[in-house]
């Protein structure tokens, strides 16, 4: 019995002693033991960059018609969406109070050549006066006291005459005036185009005292349009004039918009600490389905390649952490700190890093050549082959490390497909 207990224990062992030796072997032959991967498989296919941008649209031109003189409104000669002619009457104001305005000024007008015509008479008569007695003080028959009196009066009735003049200059300038308010009590459309708002009824009154209120805003074609976006100052630098844009509107699902950059304005624009710029589109409406003041969601096509390399940009932004990167090192000499701290790029300018599996679930550390990026994928150039899987995260399998991995991470499942 004794014996066979022995024998029994001798056996045990040697069987844990096995599977120890197993397992030193194992682990030191897969330095990647013990790890979950995310992966992606290197494709072939388009890598096109966007800017995106937010706008609205716009007429091409719209005039503000506002009222350069008060009233009420008597009458209206246009209404929302109204096609008018240039110099059609849309509205006009009563003109009573414009019409008393005039004949008061015709009024004065009338007085102030009257006091003119006096004015020149009496500038005659003070002239002869003073002819004659000169005659009269030559002859010594008068006073050069009472030849100086009147030479004074003849020079102070000239110069009533220049009053006179300034007065009748006036009352003509009050004159017109009040004829041109009376003619703006008409007012009429100054362009060819669509009346899109109306702000005034029959019978409200308008003040223009201190600006002129806006009665209508009329857009001048509706069938050319423009969309003003704006643009991140990220990404201005990548837009140019004429360069093609689409976009879309809430109110066509699933209908994209052509038009053309216009014009790239270099007034910034800052809200909230973040500034843009406008960058106008025109497009064409023929059909009217876009209207003033929709909201554009554009998107430009900064560049383009087809049939290209691409990677996602997961695999390239990918950080092992520290106890994931000892064990894709090996174990040896690994860095504890040389996990998400520090940037898988290359050291070569240019070029990035990412981890390639290859056989056997093997990672390797692969440097690259990274070229257009549309967001989501990013074209290389050279460093990696079509097929090839690279990882997109890793993470130590539970109970296979010491270490406990970090708060957060996932467990990931074999290498897929992205």
């Amino acid at each position: 019995m004794k014996a066979g207990r022995i024998l029994l224990w001798v056996g045990a062992l040697a069987v844990v002693a096995g599977g120890a030796l197993w397992a030193f072997r194992d682990g030191s032959a897969r330095p990647d033991a013990g790890l979950t991967f995310e992966t992606a498989v290197v494709d072939r296919g388009p890598v096109i960059a966007r800017v995106t941008a937010s706008g609205t649209l716009s007429a091409l031109v719209t005039v503000q018609v506002g009222s350069q003189v008060s009233g009420r409104i008597a009458s209206l000669g246009a209404d929302f969406n109204s096609r008018v002619q240039k110099g059609d009457v849309i509205a006009t104001l009563d003109p009573e109070l414009l019409d008393a305005a005039l004949a008061q000024a015709k009024a004065n007008h009338v007085a102030a050549r009257g006091e003119l015509a006096a004015a020149q008479i009496k500038a005659r008569d003070a002239l002869r006066q003073v002819a004659r007695n000169r005659e009269l003080a030559a002859r010594k028959l008068i006073a050069t006291a009472d030849l100086e009196t009147l030479e004074a009066n003849e020079a102070q009735a000239r110069a009533a005459v220049e009053v006179a003049r300034g007065r009748l200059a006036q009352a003509e300038a009050a004159l017109g005036q009040a004829e041109t308010n009376l003619g703006y009590a008409t007012i009429v459309a100054p362009i060819s185009g669509v009346v899109i708002s109306r702000s005034v009824d029959v019978g409200q009154t308008v003040a223009a005292s201190l600006q002129a209120p806006t009665l209508f805003a009329i857009a001048e074609d509706l069938g050319r349009m423009q969309v003003d976006t704006s643009v991140a100052e990220a990404d201005i630098g990548r837009l140019f004039d004429r360069m093609a844009a689409s976009f879309t509107v809430d109110a066509w699902p699933g209908e994209r918009f052509e038009g053309t950059v216009r014009q790239i304005r270099f007034a910034p624009q800052t809200v909230q600490n973040v500034v843009t710029y406008n960058a106008v589109i025109d497009v064409a409406n023929p059909d009217l389905k876009l209207r003033p003041g929709m909201t554009a969601n554009v998107t430009f096509v900064a560049a383009e390649r087809q049939s290209v390399l691409r990677v996602p940009n997961g695999a390239l932004r990918f950080r092992p952490e520290a106890d994931v990167l000892k064990r894709l090192q090996g174990g040896a000499g690994a860095d504890p700190g040389a996990g998400a701290a520090v940037e898988p790029g290359s050291r070569t300018p240019g070029m990035r890093s990412v981890w390639v599996l290859r056989a056997g679930d093997r990672a390797e550390r692969v440097d690259v050549r990274a070229g257009l990026s549309d967001g989501t994928r990013t074209e290389v150039l050279e460093g990696l082959s079509e097929g090839d899987v690279v990882v997109l995260d890793a993470s130590a399998a539970a109970g296979a490390s010491s270490a406990a991995p970090a708060a957060g991470r996932r467990r990931m499942g074999p290498p897929g497909p992205f």
